[in-house]
């Protein structure tokens, strides 16, 4: 869990509040439709609950930060372009918010979507 000790006591982040700004920082990027279950456990667990973290999934090792993401992207865009942005958009996003560095973020194109069928 992420941890920072100060003179007043010490802060804890939770990797499902990471998970949330990622989450958010995703849906805002280029060419994401949506965020994809990481597997078919989830996928069925994402109907029952409305989870604001779904195929987001946050990792801590020590002092080093790893994101995974599962997105579906608009069909007929660049898809490393769709992933490079999505991933620079929730670097920026998590270390603006939380004031630690982002060690690795790893996007998975689930899938892709045609929204408009012309």
């Amino acid at each position: 869990m992420g941890k920072e000790i100060t003179t007043l006591g010490s802060i804890h982040i939770s990797p499902n509040a990471v998970a949330t700004i990622a989450y958010h920082a995703t849906l805002q990027s280029y060419g994401v439709v949506g965020l994809a279950p990481k597997n078919l456990a989830e996928g069925l667990a994402a109907t029952i609950t409305n989870v604001p973290t779904r195929g987001v999934s946050v990792y801590y090792d020590d002092d080093l930060l790893d994101i995974d993401i599962h997105i579906v992207v608009e069909y007929g865009t660049r898809i490393t372009t769709v992933a490079s942005s999505v991933a620079n958009t929730v670097r920026y996003h998590v270390q603006k918010a939380l004031g630690m560095p982002v060690h690795h973020i790893n996007v998975h194109i689930q899938g892709l979507r045609v929204s408009n069928p012309d």
